[in-house]
This record gives C-alpha cells, structure tokens and sequence, in this order.
C-alpha cells in the first residue's frame, strides 16, 4: 500500500472501528441489569423525606410570616394614629432645692 490516500483511508477506517469498539464495551449491552443497590434505595428514600420536611417547614415559615405581616400593618396603624393625635403639652414641674453652702475651714 504506497498510496497515501490509501493509508489516510485505512487510519480512517481504523479510528472508526476502535472507536466503535470503546462503544459497545463501555455499554457493556451483555451485562444484564445490575441489581438495585440497597444504598441507592436508601438515598431515595431519604430524599423523598427530606422534601417532605422541606414543605412542611416552608408552610410553617409561610404561616409566621403572615402573622408577622398582619402583625406589622396593626404596629404601622398604632404608630399612624399615635402621630396624628396632637401632642400633649409637657407637665412642667417646679422643684425649690435648698441652697447649696459650702464652707471651708482653713
């Protein structure tokens, strides 16, 4: 074979062929269903719980906030309603202290 051509087309072929060959290996189609494996059922399992507690704990976040919110708009309208009042004049408080005497002796 001292075409070039004919090489290229031969390392062409060659390339296709192992690659093909790398497929099929690596799908291993002979090998039958490997058997569940207790780990990944268990990992499975622990998901599903962990989204169930994951919407349990978003329903309860959602109720306090809604409590929170209500709460906040009652305190918004009490500080509203505390501004619009007028304000009360200051009861002003006269103290008489007796004089302060210092005395020295020297």
């Amino acid at each position: 074979m001292t075409s070039h051509v004919g090489r290229l087309y031969a390392l062409a072929l060659a390339l296709l062929v192992f690659f093909l060959a790398w497929s099929v290996f690596a799908a291993r189609p002979w090998v039958a269903a490997a058997k569940a494996d207790p780990r990944v059922a268990a990992l499975a399992a622990r998901e599903q719980r962990i989204r169930h507690e994951s919407l349990v704990v978003h329903r309860i976040v959602q109720k306090r906030w809604a409590v929170y919110r209500a709460e906040l708009k009652k305190r918004h309208a009490q500080i509203a309603a505390r501004r619009a009042q007028p304000a009360a004049a200051p009861s002003v408080r006269f103290v008489t202290l007796p004089p302060l005497t210092v005395t020295r002796t020297s």
